[in-house]
């Protein structure tokens, strides 16, 4: 028989029972440790980063909306509507949640816009909480979407902005991109002012996953954007791009452009430019043709820019113009160095011509010898003087600086070829306001696009005021000038700019285009600029062509017929020549300042007011007053340009803004 206290052994049971203990604390520690991470942990997310886990929190249950403010109005000088905006439907989605019906929505989507289902689905899958399924289509959808059977499907009333008149001044006025801010022209320009401030709301998620109006939340309301009145003359833009248009094809050029601006305040009545801008659809378009090139390009003016060294000869008294030249018979060559000569040509072969008679049948051979009298420091003085070798800081976005070497950096040739306008790089703009101080008794002005600024309700916030930039030449040397250009229509290289009974100042101009540093043989800018009335100017004009290949390419031939249409058309249709302190005769008409321009007795009646109406009322209302309603919007008439009561010519446009009805019982503004 075994004994069994022959196998207890103390040491080791005393070993085994303190392993246990060991373990035990061992289990202890790591416990301890365990909460003392769980409490670190809960101190760090509660107290520490508690800030950030509650904005998690919110993003989980809360949904900001923004309420997007309505971008302010463009309005020509008379109140004629530009652009306003519409109200359209957004579909947007939680993909979270919508994920339990996104075969339905896919499919019903796809029945509605047409697009591949698959197309919804993949929207439909992606790890984002916020996609737009859909955006600015028109309020009927509304009622195509069942909001009740379709989880997680988010409705957006979004302002879209419209452009009514569709092509006419689109460079100009730019274009807005998917969230109506202004990337392009005017838009862009004033984006501050038309954008305004967005407002928000904030929404809540129940139980269900629909977002519902947070109580906590304040209600923070948009404040609509500023509207803009610009120097535009809606009339006068659109003779001039149609004219335009006209002679571009008719003379086969690639492009042309026409600005229309007053001398005496430097605003900008027109630029037209051709091939047109659709705003509405501007990704249609030529990247080259969204520009405005009338203050972007840059382009050797050829010989517009003569009347700079006729100012500068004729200021510092170097030459009178009954002084005579030998105009080496259209062809004169001068020494620049020991092994190199300089050809200048005249398309007018003369002999002895007198300096006015060089300036009207454009000699370039006279103005280079006039050059050498007048010397390179007080050529680039005048030139400078008009405006050269800067900005004209009109205000639109993209303007390019004129090119002008300082007479240090001038080569042999650059002041004889400066004096026909080469060596010398400017905009179309810059040619514009040089003739415009011409016209304007020797001031040159500040171009301007922008008239006034109200705010939402109408109430005038700011109004833009002329301004004079300097004096460039005295009233001696101005009466000069326009004899010369009167006699360059009248008798010299213009004369297919000829209005009868009206004195047309004006300057043909042709030069070979620059390209890549090179002259490219057979490719010309063909220009004409003017003002009229001469003996008071009231309009100064440029045309141009690029590049036409009919059977012309001279300016006189090409450029100065279209600016005599556009003129001719300016005196018949607009009353930009009639006499401001007798617009209004006893007999309730107005009288031209000058009959024999024929403009004719035209019959004035005062804007009814017909704001309140539906849109069929008004339209019968003013058809019975012989006015031409212009509708923008549809449903209830909420503004007209121009305001009821003013004096209106018959026949003329009245723009009717119209709020939609459905938009209006949603409680938007429009």
């Amino acid at each position: 028989m075994i004994d069994d206290k022959q196998n207890i052994n103390p040491e080791r049971d005393f070993f085994s029972l303190r392993e246990k203990r060991i373990k035990v604390q061992i289990l202890q520690i790591g416990l301890l440790l365990f909460f003392l991470v769980i409490g670190a942990r809960l101190v760090q997310v509660q107290i520490i980063e508690s800030q950030k886990y509650k904005e998690i929190a919110k993003k989980q249950y809360q949904v900001k909306i923004t309420l997007p403010a309505v971008r302010g109005m463009l309005f020509d000088r008379r109140g004629n509507v530009i652009a306003s905006n519409s109200v359209f439907v957004s579909f947007a989605a939680d993909p979270k949640i919508a994920i339990e019906d996104a075969d339905l929505i896919a499919k019903r989507f796809s029945q509605l816009f047409k697009k591949p289902i698959n197309y919804y689905k993949k929207l439909l899958n992606s790890e984002s909480r916020f996609v737009w399924l859909e955006r600015f289509v028109e309020l009927k959808y509304l009622k195509e979407v069942d909001l009740k059977k379709l989880n997680g499907i988010v409705v957006r009333y979004e302002p879209k902005r419209l452009y009514y008149n569709d092509y006419l001044a689109g460079q100009l006025i730019g274009f807005t991109n998917v969230d109506n801010v202004g990337i392009s022209g005017i838009e862009l320009e004033y984006e501050e002012q038309l954008h305004g401030k967005d407002g928000f709301v904030i929404f809540q998620r129940d139980g269900y996953g629909k977002a519902r109006p947070s109580v906590d939340y304040p209600r923070v309301e948009p404040i609509n954007g500023n509207n803009i009145y610009l120097t535009i003359d809606l009339q006068m833009q659109a003779i001039a791009e149609k004219e335009l248009k006209k002679g571009v094809e008719l003379n086969k050029a690639e492009r042309g452009l026409a600005i229309i601006l007053d001398p005496k305040t430097g605003e900008i009545f027109a630029i037209a430019q051709y091939p047109q801008l659709n705003p509405n659809k501007y990704e249609n378009s030529e990247p080259q043709d969204q520009k405005l090139r009338a203050v972007s390009d840059l382009l050797e003016p050829g010989s517009v820019f003569k009347i700079v060294t006729a100012a500068a000869a004729l200021e510092y008294n170097i030459v009178k113009p009954e002084t005579k030249f030998f105009a080496e018979e259209g062809t004169y060559t001068v020494k620049i160095s020991q092994d190199k000569t300089s050809t200048m040509y005249d398309t007018h072969k003369e002999g002895w011509i007198t300096f006015q008679r060089a300036m009207e049948v454009s000699s370039n051979i006279v103005m280079a010898k006039v050059s050498d009298l007048i010397g390179s420091e007080r050529l680039y003085k005048m030139a400078r003087a008009f405006g050269f070798g800067n900005k004209t800081n009109i205000d639109f976005p993209g303007e390019t600086n004129s090119v002008l070497k300082k007479p240090t950096e001038w080569s042999a040739t650059t002041l004889n070829r400066l004096a026909f306008g080469y060596e010398v790089s400017v905009t179309p703009l810059h040619i514009t306001c040089a003739y415009a101080a011409v016209a304007n008794n020797g001031i040159l002005m500040k171009p301007r696009l922008l008239k006034k600024i109200t705010d939402p309700n109408g109430n005038l916030i700011s109004e833009s005021q002329p301004q004079q930039i300097r004096k460039v030449i005295s009233p001696r040397t101005v009466q000069i000038l326009k004899n010369f250009l009167e006699g360059v229509v009248e008798q010299g290289t213009g004369t297919s700019a000829k209005i009868p009974n009206i004195k047309i100042a004006g300057k043909t101009g042709t030069s070979k285009k620059l390209i890549n540093g090179n002259y490219e043989t057979g490719k010309y800018n063909s220009s004409f600029v003017g003002f009229f009335p001469s003996d008071d100017p009231k309009i100064v004009c440029l045309v141009m062509l690029d590049n036409p290949q009919g059977n012309s390419y001279y300016g006189g031939a090409v450029s100065a017929p279209i600016f005599r249409s556009i003129a001719q058309q300016i005196i018949t249709t607009t009353d930009i020549m009639i006499n401001p302190q007798n617009t209004l005769a006893s007999n309730s008409q107005i009288v031209s300042k000058d009959t024999s321009m024929n403009v004719g007795l035209i019959p004035v009646d005062k804007v009814p007011d017909v704001r309140g109406l539906s849109v069929r009322k008004a339209v019968d209302l003013l058809k019975e007053r012989k006015l031409h309603p212009i509708i923008n919007g549809s449903g209830i008439v909420s503004e007209q340009f121009p305001k009821p009561g003013e004096l209106i010519k018959s026949g003329m446009n009245i723009t009717l803004v119209c709020k939609p009805k459905l938009a209006e019982s949603l409680g938007l503004n429009h």
